[in-house]
Order: C-alpha cells, then structure tokens, then sequence
C-alpha cells in the first residue's frame, strides 16, 4: 500500500491504462477485461485489475491534471513496478482536420508548466512518447480502420482556458489536441525508464464548438481503448 493507493504488492500489473475519470476506469476495466478485481478505491480513485487476451493488465485512474496523475503514476512505478503506462482519455480538438470522435495519438506533449518544472527550472525539456507503444499504436489504429491523427498536443494547466491567443499560435503550429495529463506522464516515464504513450478521444473541438454529449463519450471510447491494449502487448 502506498499513500494514494491501496493495492496489495502483486494486484497491480506491469501495463497500466491511465483514465482521468476512476468511473470511466470502471467501464473500460468491465468492458475489456477478464476476472476483474478491484485493487484500489482510496480517496474514490478506483482502479482495477484483470486480463485482456491472457495478459494482465491494471487500469487505474489517475484524476484530472498533472499534479493528480504525478501522484498516482509516481506510486504505480515507483512502489509496484508498473513498466508501461498509457493515457486513455479525451483531449478537444485544435485542427479543421480533426473531427470529433478521432482519435490522438501523441507524439510530445507540449506545455507551459508540469510537475517536473521544479527539477528542470530554465531547461525546456521536450517529453515524448516511447516509439515502440507509438508505432504499435498507429498500426493497431491503422488495422482497426479509425480515423487517427499522429503528432503533438498540449497539456495545459487549466480546463477554463482563457489564452486565445496562444491557442491561435498552438493551431498555427500544428499542435493536434488539448488535454490536462500527457506531459508530465511523459516526464515522469523518461525520469524512471518506462514506457509511456497518451492515447486520445477528440470529445470537443476549440475551433467549431462541437462537442459529444455526456451519454456519447463512453461509446465513442472504445477505440482508443482497444488500440492502447493492442499497443501495450505488440
């Protein structure tokens, strides 16, 4: 047990999803695994172990935000050896090219500030998703025949953005999506020698103010659901 998560030594596997929202680590767990055991439930953080095609697999949520998800990915790598991390999870879309129920795949994640500012202080570290999970990660979408983009997003460090100016220069820039994780995910697994990717559901569009209603979201997830587990074990 750990601060913030109250699993057992053992209970948590080696590969872990990363959904924001512990309720949607629910569905996903009951949706696309086998012999589900919840593992942890400490702060209502729910998180639950299983299997998918005869591997284990933990998926666990990991709140909104980089400081939240610093949290429970230190922990999960630190105190149970989690090797492969994956962020499945919505982001809003920022190019005409994406339509909403596409789906991210993140190269790098851009940002203003993570975490891990702290230890980087003047140094502009540009965190990245590791290539094997990426590459595995196209192709299974590639297979799956889903609309999928590849390339970089941003983290931002708040939901109520009140920066169009600089969401102008990140669309001019090409970034694909805004989401509030990736970044410090991809940090935190540079830092320990993880693996780590951010798969993404385009659930809103900052430039046509589309957006999925709430009863949509969790049937438009399963793709990226599928094409994280296909990645994880390629």
């Amino acid at each position: 047990m750990t601060v913030h998560i109250g699993a057992k030594p053992g209970e948590i596997a080696e590969t872990v999803l990363l959904p924001g929202d512990p309720y949607r680590a629910k569905w996903a767990a009951e949706t696309f695994l086998s012999d589900v055991v919840c593992v942890n439930e400490v702060r209502g953080m729910l998180g639950f172990t299983g299997t998918w095609k005869g591997n284990r697999v933990t998926i666990h949520g990991s709140g909104m935000g980089m400081p939240s998800l610093s949290i429970y990915v230190n922990e999960l790598i630190r105190d149970y050896g989690a090797q492969t991390l994956i962020r499945i999870g919505s982001c809003g879309g920022m190019q005409d090219s994406v339509k909403v129920r596409d789906v991210i795949i993140a190269m790098a994640a851009s940002s203003i500030s993570t975490p891990s500012l702290g230890i980087f202080k003047e140094f502009n570290f540009a965190p990245s998703a590791d290539w094997s999970l990426l590459k595995a990660a196209v192709e299974a979408a590639e297979a799956k025949g889903t609309p999928t983009h590849v390339g970089g997003i941003y983290s931002g460090d708040v939901f109520y953005d009140e920066r169009p100016d600089l969401n102008e220069q990140m669309t001019r820039h090409g970034i694909l999506g805004v989401e509030m994780e990736a970044a410090e995910l991809y940090n935190l697994a540079a830092r320990y020698g993880r693996r780590a990717l951010a798969v993404l559901t385009v659930s809103d569009h900052l430039l046509t103010g589309e957006a999925l209603p709430s009863q949509d979201r969790e049937s438009s997830f399963g793709d990226m659901v599928e094409i994280a587990l296909e990645a994880a074990f390629a």
